[in-house]
Formats: structure tokens, C-alpha cells, sequence
């Protein structure tokens, strides 16, 4: 059943397990999702030519054309969201998708129900006007002046470092996105310093301290072995 106007988008599943693809294309068709299906990258670019999925959903180790070099080609011509499926183990190849252009990640075995959760919100990211440059960030919790480079946290003021701030800020800009150590570094240090993931860890470190003292991290949360993911709050 269709539950509102969200869940009309078409999605692209790819994965050689045949059990996989037909469990997902029977729980995702169920909730008004248009379906189709693919066993390997090439097989799901030649899909895409004709058919213009609004989300890829792919495994990642696959015959002829893997997922990750699923999300390279895919990501030359297109911003589509793509969420990958891994096992457990496969920290590094996931690094690697997310780095090559995936926008998030579900382990294997999954919950159907984690899975369109994360559907969902990535749906609601690509939906949304992107507007990078825009001077004010109010999104949850915080009201980020970037001109001013100040900072509001529930209406409290916080002072961060030049890097704390500028930090801060490309985190606000794709919140609810998996964010890789080396995209942070490449943004915040620039693309020289993709290899120093000790300054990431640093500055994390501190702000979480000032944006949430001594609680335990609802705004900056680790994903582990992967990197970070910003949630704003309510």
C-alpha cells in the first residue's frame, strides 16, 4: 500500500543472490516502490539507459561489475542515491563505495524495515533544493551564521576554532550522510591531508565536547570503521 506521495519512486536493485533481489522486490513493491532489478553492475547500467531509477540499492561484491564500480560510472553522469549492501567484514571495500560516491551503507543480514528507513531519508535528502552556499544553516538544533562564523546550539552560544567551525559546518551541509575520512579531510584540510585521519579524530573529538559536554554523542556519531554522520536533532 501506498502510504504517501514519497513512496512513489523507482528504485534499481542489484545483487547477484536471486534470493536477495526477490525479497527486496516483493517487501519494496509492497510499499509503491516501482522495482527493477539487476545481477551485476554491467547489467544494471544497461537498466539504467532506459529507465531512470530515483534511488540504486547494490551489493557490492558482484561478477563482471562490482558495486563499487557500479557507483563510479553511475556517478559520472548522475547524483542518484546509491546504498550499498556489504557483509560484515567488508569495512574497507565499504570505505571505498562511499568514497567512489555511495551515500550510505546497510550490513548484511539487514531488517527490512532498517533498510527503508534508510531508503527514506535518502529519498528526503535528494528531494531537497541543494543550496550550499546559502550564509544561514537552521536545520534541527543548530543555527550556523557562516559570514558571522557563529554558532547556536539550542539557542546557547558556541565557540569553535577557524577548522572546528568550517568542520562543523560541511557536516551541517550533508547531514544524515555517511561522511568517509577522506572526503571530511579532502573538504575541511584539503586534499593533501586525506592520509592524516589523526587530525579528524582531533577535531571530533573537540567538538563534540562543546556541542554536547560530557553526553554521549547524539550529533556527531561514529560509523564504525567508515567515518561520521551528522544529525542535527529535532
Amino acid at each position: 500500500m501506498i502510504a504517501n506521495s514519497e513512496t512513489k519512486k523507482n528504485i534499481l536493485v542489484v545483487d547477484d543472490e536471486a534470493q536477495i533481489t526477490r525479497v527486496l522486490k516483493t517487501s519494496l513493491s509492497s510499499q509503491g516502490y516501482g522495482i527493477r532489478t539487476a545481477a551485476d553492475g554491467e547489467e544494471a547500467l544497461q537498466v539504467i539507459q532506459d529507465w531512470s531509477p530515483d534511488l540504486i540499492i547494490t551489493d557490492l561484491r558482484m561478477p563482471n561489475m562490482d558495486g563499487l564500480d557500479l557507483c563510479r560510472e553511475v556517478r559520472k553522469e548522475s547524483q542518484v542515491p546509491i546504498i550499498v549492501l556489504s557483509v560484515k567484514g567488508e569495512e574497507s571495500i565499504k570505505v571505498q563505495a562511499l568514497d567512489a560516491g555511495a551515500d550510505d551503507y546497510v550490513t548484511k543480514p539487514f531488517s527490512i524495515n532498517e533498510l527503508t528507513a534508510r531508503i527514506r531519508a535518502a529519498l528526503r535528502r535528494a528531494s531537497l533544493p541543494e543550496q550550499p552556499q546559502l550564509p544561514m544553516i537552521e536545520i534541527g538544533d543548530f543555527r550556523i551564521d557562516v559570514p558571522g562564523r557563529t554558532v547556536l546550539v539550542k539557542a546557547r552560544e558556541v565557540h569553535l576554532t577557524p577548522k572546528e567551525f568550517d568542520l562543523l559546518v560541511y557536516l551541517a551541509r550533508h547531514a544524515g550522510k555517511v561522511l568517509t575520512h577522506r572526503i571530511l579531510l579532502s573538504a575541511v584540510w584539503g586534499p593533501n591531508s586525506v592520509e592524516q585521519p589523526e587530525y579528524l579524530r582531533v577535531f571530533v573529538g573537540q567538538l563534540r565536547k562543546k556541542l554536547e559536554g560530557d553526553d554521549s554523542p547524539k550529533y556527531i556519531l561514529t560509523e564504525p570503521w567508515v567515518s561520521y554522520r551528522f544529525e542535527p536533532g529535532d
